[in-house]
């Protein structure tokens, strides 16, 4: 339930058994000897009802190393042999994202070979949570709780972020219930860390520790911008490097998951990667980012939508695109079917393409290559 990868770690708390639109985010207090403070306490007392804590327990199968060796596997009863299972508990957090219906948003670790999830609102009512979907390759899952009088936080847009804002990680770190820490957004668009099949991460240094999976990162104005996920943490704690899932990223997987109950992964056909320098001069642009075609496969949709070997996006929807990865994450997230136009940079010379997103194949949905 806790990966770690370069110290990287994902925030769940875990343990082995034997058995509304924006305004002023907060108001000013008078301090002593006259003059006024800012608080941010009247937009946590509106939004804090809309996080929760959630208990897994599960069941996990002992794996037996003997049993990768073709010696002693002889003397062990084979591949087949009956392999002991262990209980297991996590605690993490989630974000209420839909009050009327009952949706509860949080890391799909945190739930991983959940047989029960228990979900614990800030009032300290008790709910037996069903598992609407998760999806690993982006770490998040969705579960649905009785809709009893509960309180939803805001979505916002995290596409409009930019380093230096002010943000809330709000969370159940370490068990003790539910905690409230502050920093900015230290970094935008983190890739390459390995730990996800999607990576566009925020990065904050808001403190957050194990058990904040799963718990949400918002605004000064209390909207929902981020699913806290990951901490670089030499020693298991944090050191004020933390990563969270984009909230836009993480509305699509989850309107996935609400209507089909897993995530089906769109694709273009084509191969990508990352501009360089030396790609730049070969292809006669003086962009320093975008994402490079590298091969447009025959008969697929960007073939048929006037795509080329060598093309250069730079946009999809408006959007601008920085590296391969993002336009990656775009294409695979996006919903089965529908049209994109992407803004092309062709030798210095901008055109559009409309390109109609079709099903990826289980192989490509899962693979980390990067084809779309």
């Amino acid at each position: 339930m806790k990966r770690v990868l370069s110290a990287l770690v994902l925030m769940s708390g875990v343990a082995a058994l034997s058995m509304p639109s924006p305004g002023l985010a907060g108001t000013l207090i008078p301090a002593v000897g006259g003059g006024a403070v800012a608080t941010i306490a009247p937009m946590l007392s509106r939004i804090t009802p809309g996080v929760v804590n959630i208990a897994v327990r599960g069941r996990v199968r002992e794996e037996n190393p003997l049993l990768k060796d073709p010696f002693f596997r002889r003397f062990l009863g084979g591949q087949n042999q009956k392999l002991p299972e262990r209980e297991t508990e996590a605690t993490g957090s989630g974000v209420i994202i839909d009050a009327a219906r009952g949706y509860v948003i949080t890391n799909a670790h945190v739930v991983a070979n959940a047989a029960r999830i228990e979900v614990t609102t800030k009032d300290n009512r008790r709910f037996v949570a069903r598992l609407v979907g998760s999806d690993p390759d982006t770490d998040i899952a969705v579960l649905k709780i009785p809709p009893d009088n509960l309180t939803a936080v805001p979505m916002g847009d995290s596409d409009r972020l930019q380093v230096g804002d002010f943000v809330v990680a709000i969370g159940n770190p370490f068990g003790l219930g539910q905690t409230v820490t502050s920093g900015i957004v230290s970094a935008l668009g983190r890739s390459g860390l390995g730990i996800e099949g999607y990576e566009d991460f925020i990065q904050t240094d808001a403190s957050i520790n194990p058990g904040n999976s799963g718990g949400p990162l918002v605004d000064f104005y209390g909207e929902l911008i981020g699913i806290n996920t990951a901490i670089l943490a030499p020693e298991g704690s944090s050191i004020g490097i933390g990563f969270a899932v984009p909230i836009n990223m993480a509305r699509k997987v989850m309107e996935q998951l609400i209507e089909y109950g897993t995530v089906r992964r769109g694709r273009i056909g084509v191969t990508i990667q990352d501009l360089t320098p030396s790609l730049a001069a070969a292809m006669e642009t003086a962009r320093t980012t975008g994402a490079v075609i590298a091969r447009v496969q025959p008969g697929s949709p960007a073939a048929q939508g006037g795509l080329r070997d060598g093309d250069l996006v730079i946009a999809v929807d408006g959007t601008p695109v920085h590296s391969g990865t993002q336009l990656r994450d775009l294409i695979g997230l996006s919903q089965v079917g529908d049209d994109v136009q992407l803004t092309i940079d062709r030798r210095g010379t901008e055109y559009t393409a409309t390109v109609r997103i079709e099903q990826a194949t289980p192989e490509t949905a899962s693979s980390r290559a990067r084809e779309r």
